[in-house]
């Protein structure tokens, strides 16, 4: 099944002038439908969402199914797992506590957890953190911790293996955001979903989803047995990959970043403060948690930064100082994935382009890489 719906955002608090953009809700159908058959047939995608917004037109295409058992469709408004797309809401609740007064992202990790005063790990800033600059944390908490305050513990002995590199890490970005929270004198959960998602406009995006939102949340498949899935709690599962969404939602997120959609001044300081750019690996530029590459790009540069070497391995990293303003001629992006669910955001600036894509399967980054360039590539050439 099938389904496309089209909303005009207003301009609210940019005082910019922004073109109409050229394409109808036809073209941009048919655009999708076109780019994105292949890889629903090969990885046998159940339900595909894709959200457009160009020059402040936002766009959705929908197909096949949430729930395969009930046979309910998915829609703009269906819940998906963002898994690591989580990632860029902690950043920008901790952006906004600093835009607030609340938090300083250059401070040590040690001012805010005094235990961890004179350890390495308390040594890194809360910038460090947001930006996977941990020289060697790995990519997920160890299995022999059970809460929180056992990771402290285990943090307390740990030291870097590759001092300065750059090692994605759940640890590292989820410490962010308890960091924040500690801020706020609440749960990760409740700040984001009583502070942040407010703050945003966002009505459909949650941590925890509440029973009445239930019917909208999709299920997961697993790509090894195709069995219905969601994901499961862990150790700073919230704040690393935690957040529910739908594609309405994140268009209205890629639309608050392009300037098209009502944001306090707070929030504007804080978006841009993300898209900063603070380290340089051998691909792209590292903004806060967004992969920053110049655009026009060619796609196997975008498909090296996504690939596996920048999960798994610890990369070089050389510091920006003092950090890029956010730039235009730029295309930023984020891959999240949980063990039923796969996402990837995208957002062009200077061709006032954002794009989300998600899917009730995990398949492949590249194939998410390299079909959503296509398709972008595709939308700019019929403006």
């Amino acid at each position: 099944m099938k389904s496309i719906a089209v909303a005009a955002v207003a301009l609210l608090s940019f005082p910019v002038a922004v073109a109409a953009a050229a394409l109808t809700d036809s073209q941009m159908q048919d655009l999708a439908a076109s780019s994105f058959a292949p890889v629903i047939e090969e990885y046998k995608l159940p339900g595909l969402v894709v959200g457009v917004t160009d020059h402040g037109q936002s766009y959705f295409y929908a197909t096949g199914l949430a729930s395969r058992a009930d046979n309910v469709a998915v829609t703009p408004d269906t819940l998906f797992e963002l898994g690591s797309v989580s990632k860029l809401f902690n950043v920008s609740l901790a952006a906004l506590a600093e835009a607030r007064g609340g938090l300083d992202l250059t401070s040590k990790v040690s001012n805010e957890l005094p235990d961890l005063e004179g350890t390495a790990f308390g040594n890194l800033s809360l910038m460090d953190l947001a930006t996977h600059h941990s020289g060697g944390l790995p990519l997920q908490v160890p299995d022999t911790v059970a809460d929180t305050e056992g990771l402290v513990e285990w943090l307390a002995d740990w030291h870097p293996t590759r001092p300065g590199a750059r090692s994605y890490s759940n640890i590292s970005i989820g410490m962010l955001g308890y960091l924040t929270a500690n801020v706020l004198n609440k749960t990760y959960a409740n700040a984001a979903e009583q502070d942040l998602f407010p703050e945003m406009g966002l009505n459909n995006t949650w941590v925890n989803v509440p029973e009445g939102a239930m019917n909208h949340y999709a299920y997961g498949y697993d790509r090894k047995t195709d069995r219905p899935i969601r994901v499961n709690p862990g150790v700073l599962a919230d704040q690393a990959y935690g957040v529910k969404s739908s594609a309405r939602d994140l268009v209205r997120f890629l639309n608050l970043h392009l300037g098209h959609a009502e944001a306090s001044g707070n929030l504007r300081t804080a978006l841009e403060r993300t898209r900063r750019g603070q380290g340089r690996t051998a691909d792209y530029v590292q903004d806060m948690i967004w992969e920053q590459y110049p655009w026009p790009v060619n796609v196997e540069q975008m498909v090296r930064g996504n690939s596996y070497a920048y999960i798994l391995e610890p990369q070089p990293m050389k510091s920006i100082d003092p950090p890029l303003p956010p730039q235009n001629d730029v295309i930023l992006n984020k891959t999240g994935s949980t063990n039923g669910f796969g996402t990837y955001v995208a957002l062009l600036p200077g061709e006032d382009l954002g794009v989300v894509v998600l899917a009730n399967r995990n398949f492949p980054n590249e194939a998410r890489i390299r079909t959503t360039y296509a398709f972008i590539r595709r939308v700019l050439a019929d403006r």
